[in-house]
């Protein structure tokens, strides 16, 4: 593979329009693709064989309203009987609306009218637009109190976007300038990873015709694109300045930075792809499929990385080196490009106190990790959302006028087609039960032999309680009533929809893990040709997740700095939420882990000194895994700007992580463990040896950077 990049990298550098103009093309064939046959993303939380699942299959061949989705709208006067007619009228009218129910609160202050629609693959974004323009006109009309909520909002309010993205951005040119002290070299990583995420992105709409991408994904893989894009650049590039000021011709220098830095972006993508497509297991379709987008998203970043990064920095030439300084442009200093002596120090000392290090390290992310235990899985409602947000307002409202189980109601839904006596007691039975507080007239569909119940709870949708009244229904409800009969029972709606995939995640975690671990540690295995250095990688790793978990506990499920990030109330952790971050974070986590091997294994094949290599592969490393932290940090960080406490969960989650990774575990457990266990390191077994295929993983040319070993011992 070595000689393969070689090649690949002095062609590209040689001929740059050449691989830049396919990409262009490329770019122009994928946009004008997808403007023209791509298909809408859809908003999708369905999982097969959930009961719940069951229960919206059940009113879809009914072609039942409560099948499709719905919106709510609120009002508060001192007589809303008077004022709700025309408001429902009003709603009524609106295109795509199956139909308006109304009702008053028992004190007579607050009047909710239910707008209900068809299923959302037959809805657009216009339809919440006709409903807001509609509240707007009645309250300019009336001076009422009305606020607006509901499933459609869900389905189609977009948060504002692009402020995360634009300050990741910022912060990255920031961190490369200081880092490269060039305009040049700080732009390449940019400009390639914007190139990037300009076809990933747009391809989404193509990549619907393999499988369903919910409309969430684009935003979740341009955060984890973006931020490996830029440090995919950052290692290749660096590696190209290196090769520069040892005094090599452009061509060959790119060409040499492919072979080694290259090699370790296309493992460290290759094993963000194999984490993320892991999600396969969790037999969850939308959980693959916002895998699959954010898997190609990173697949586009590699091969840029490996194809076009290389054509620019060979019509860069020697000008990556420049800066304009009083606008006169100068040459940076062969030196600069030195590995820093403070890394050396840092890593001689980190392995002089290897087992002091090992300890510390390990006892801080244990404890990180530990508030994990009270993970709490569920899904942010409008109850959760800022009371600047017309959904929050309206929640508030309806919990104040009907009591909290009206934001959540249950929908029964009972196949009647083989005994029609069951409704009635069924009824009956689901109104008696404690955690009921009322259940509507049942509907009959005596031509599809379906019947609906609706019931509302006496806690809110985000209540253990809600969740325990859900379990009861179908394991002591439904039986109680239905035992003898051919009828059968589920509870749906988006309460029950949310609980069923939160347990849906807890049973298939383990599947997912294990399968990640174990394919993580085999592309490990090729790649170093070690049991133990692959073994400490997964075992790390598993650490730099867990922190990140505890840290999500304590923000949002304790609130701890809560306000800090704008989240005014505890929320649970959503129940995809972990499935995607460790699948994310292995992957990322690698990208250093790798990178940081590489060149500790270079410096070990060259003399064989575990100890000097391990301090070598610090120094040679440390500037540059630090630069790339600070970037992805910032990249994640910017979408907790953003007012989605999805997105904000995924940002927090992701940025400690990966600031965690880059310090605690790259810079202190990786060096303390591998000086502790020495040449086991390298250690692989004769059978296993045979068994795995040479990757000619280093190159075997001088090293770039030559380090005295008697300056390694001084130190």
């Amino acid at each position: 593979m070595t000689n393969l990049l070689y090649r690949l990298g002095r062609s590209a550098a040689t001929r740059p329009w050449t691989a830049i103009g396919a990409w262009v093309l490329l770019a122009l064939v994928v946009i004008a693709s997808s403007a023209a046959f791509g298909r809408e993303l859809e908003e999708s939380f369905e999982a097969p064989g959930l009961d719940s699942y069951q229960a919206a299959e059940l009113l879809s061949e009914a072609q039942a309203d409560e099948g499709g989705i719905s919106a709510h709208v609120v009002l508060e006067a001192p007589d809303a009987t008077t004022q709700v007619a025309p408001v429902e009228a009003a709603l009524a009218e609106l295109p795509g609306v199956l139909g308006t129910t109304s009702s008053v609160s028992p004190d007579g202050d607050i009047a909710l009218v239910r707008v209900q629609y068809p299923a959302v693959e037959h809805l657009e974004a216009s339809d919440l637009d006709n409903l807001k323009d509609a509240v707007a006109d009645l309250r300019e009309e009336s001076s009422l109190t009305l606020e607006a909520g509901g499933d459609l909002f869900f389905a189609f309010e977009e948060a504002p976007t692009g402020l995360g993205e634009v300050a990741g951005i910022i912060v990255a040119m920031i961190v490369l300038l200081i880092a490269f002290g060039s305009f040049v070299a700080m732009g390449l990583p940019i400009g390639m990873a914007l190139f990037g995420l300009v076809i990933g992105i747009t391809s989404m709409k193509l990549v619907t015709y393999l499988i369903d991408i919910p409309a969430w994904a684009p935003e979740l893989a341009a955060m984890v694109g973006l931020g490996v894009g830029i440090d995919y650049a950052l290692f290749l590039v660096t590696r190209h300045r290196e090769n520069l000021a040892a005094g090599m011709p452009v061509p060959e220098s790119v060409g040499r930075a492919l072979a080694t830095a290259g090699q370790a972006v296309i493992f460290a993508g290759g094993t963000v792809v194999v984490a993320i497509l892991g999600l396969l297991v969790a037999g969850i379709p939308f959980v693959t499929g916002g895998g699959v987008a954010i898997s190609a998203m990173v697949l586009v970043m590699v091969l840029a990385s490996i194809t076009l990064l290389p054509a620019l920095l060979g019509l860069a030439g020697q000008r990556i080196n420049g800066q304009w300084i009083n606008g006169r442009r100068r040459q940076v200093e062969a030196g600069a490009h030195r590995p820093s002596t403070g890394w050396y120090r840092w890593g001689a000392h980190v392995t002089r106190n290897a087992t002091a290090y090992l300890v510390g390290g390990a006892v801080l992310m244990i404890a990180l990790a530990a508030p994990v235990l009270a993970l709490d899985l569920g899904f942010p409602d409008d109850g959760t959302k800022p009371e600047s947000r017309t959904e929050r307002r309206a929640y508030d409202l309806i919990a104040d006028g009907f009591g909290p189980g009206a934001n959540g109601p249950l929908v029964v839904a009972v196949d009647i087609s083989q005994d029609k006596s069951v409704v009635a007691p069924l009824a009956e039975a689901v109104a008696a039960d404690p955690g009921i507080t009322s259940v509507g007239e049942p509907i009959i569909d005596l031509d599809s032999g379906v019947a609906t119940l609706v019931a509302q709870p006496t806690t809110s949708p985000q209540d253990v309680a809600t969740q325990e009244t859900v379990t009861r229904l179908r394991s002591e409800v439904f039986p109680t009533v239905l035992d003898g009969s051919s009828a059968t029972a589920h509870v749906g709606g988006q309460t029950a929809t949310f609980a069923d995939l939160g347990d849906r995640v807890q049973e298939r975690m383990p599947r997912f893990v294990a399968a990640v671990l174990l394919l993580s540690f085999l592309l490990l295995a090729v790649l170093f040709r070690s049991v133990l250095v692959p073994l400490k990688a997964v075992v790390l790793n598993l650490l730099s997740v867990g922190a990140a978990y505890g840290v999500l506990v304590m923000v949002f499920q304790w609130g701890w700095a809560a306000g800090l990030i704008g989240v005014e109330s505890t929320v649970p952790i959503v129940s995809f939420i972990p499935l995607f971050m460790f699948a994310i974070l292995f992957g990322l986590s690698m990208d250093y882990e790798v990178f940081l091997l590489s060149r500790v294994r270079e410096q070990y094949r060259r003399h064989g000194d575990n100890t000097r290599a391990v301090i070598e592969g610090i120094a040679g490393t440390g500037r540059t895994i630090t630069a790339a932290a600070l970037i992805m940090v910032a990249v994640f960080s910017g979408f907790v700007l953003g007012s989605d406490p999805v997105v904000k969960m995924m940002g927090v989650g992701l940025a400690t992580a990966i600031f965690l990774d880059a310090t605690v575990v790259r810079l202190i457990l990786v060096p303390a463990t591998m000086k502790l266990l020495g040449a086991a390191n390298w250690w692989l077994p004769a059978w296993l040896d045979r068994l795995l295929p040479e990757l000619d993983s280093a190159s075997e040319e001088k090293p770039v950077e030559a380090t005295d070993s008697s300056q390694v011992r001084a130190l």
